[in-house]
């Protein structure tokens, strides 16, 4: 993949910044519970909320206007305004103890950390890195990126990644997910996502190109760092995650994980066995 150069708008957002604070409630937590079919108590004050479920805070509300033809909030507000129409989070990192509590007033502190330009062999590419910093009234709590890739609306749908060796060692634990339409629309809804490649089909199949709804990046994120947790993963780590290729829904996909040396191998895998996301919980 050859790197290219950024315009010089793009490199002039690097070190943009936007800071917000949200109070931790209980409503949107026994929701996602849910939505995941999990037997979760109701949550109460000072519980402690799952890996990752802070998603379902700080977030965006654009106004109608605001928005782009893919349902996304136009670029050039807090991300830069990138050329190239098709957006999806690649992946990302978090490192800490990332423990927050029913009841918490967080404040999330985001910086560009750089935007950088590829050509890949789909074409053009435009990856953008963004750091968020977490914190309490207890003082810091965790470190965040997010890793988002922009490239151009082929109309083709990207080559599927390949599937595992044969001789791949196996799963320790396993979920099977129902990958219906009414969990992505659940999940949208949650996140107040209004990325269309989640819920319309005629869009995200006569546009960008897609045979089916997309399953959510860090729904399935969501999901392998839990399973993490019911494999033993201690409260301060490193996960690292990253798509491989779009997770389609339909048929039901599984999450996958096994425990190494000092760190959680975990993968999601489509009904045709085809990885689509790994992840690694180390500590």
């Amino acid at each position: 993949m050859d790197s290219v150069h950024l315009e010089h708008p793009l490199e002039e957002w690097i070190g943009r910044t936007e800071s917000r604070s949200d109070v931790i409630t209980p409503v949107p937590v026994g929701a996602l519970a849910a939505t995941l079919d999990r037997d979760d108590p109701p949550p109460q004050p000072g519980d402690a909320l799952p890996p990752l479920w802070h998603w379902l805070y700080f977030l965006p509300a654009p106004r109608q206007s605001e928005l782009g033809p893919d349902g996304h909030p136009v670029k050039g507000i807090l991300l830069p305004p990138v050329s190239l129409p098709r957006r999806m989070w690649a992946g990302g990192e978090i490192e800490g103890s990332p423990v927050l509590r029913i009841g918490d007033r967080v404040l999330r502190r985001s910086a560009i950390t750089d935007v950088v330009a590829k050509t890949g062999r789909s074409g053009p590419l435009c990856f953008v890195t963004v750091d968020h910093d977490y914190s309490t009234a207890r003082g810091a709590a965790f470190r965040e990126r997010h890793d988002i890739v922009y490239r151009e609306m082929s109309g083709a749908t990207p080559a599927a990644a390949p599937a595992p060796p044969p001789n791949e060692p196996p799963a320790e634990r396993s979920w099977q997910v129902d990958a219906s339409p009414v969990l992505l629309f659940r999940y949208s809804a949650l996140t107040f996502n209004g990325h269309r490649i989640h819920y319309d089909q005629p869009y995200v199949t006569g546009v960008e190109g897609y045979p089916g709804l997309v399953v959510h990046g860090p729904l399935q994120a969501t999901l392998l760092l839990n399973l993490a947790a019911a494999l033993g993963a201690p409260a301060a780590f490193r996960f690292r995650y990253r798509g491989l290729t779009a997770l389609i829904a339909g048929p039901p996909f599984g999450v996958h994980g096994r425990a190494a040396s000092g760190k959680i191998e975990g993968w999601t895998r489509d009904a045709a066995g085809v990885r689509c996301m790994e992840a690694e919980t180390s500590w």
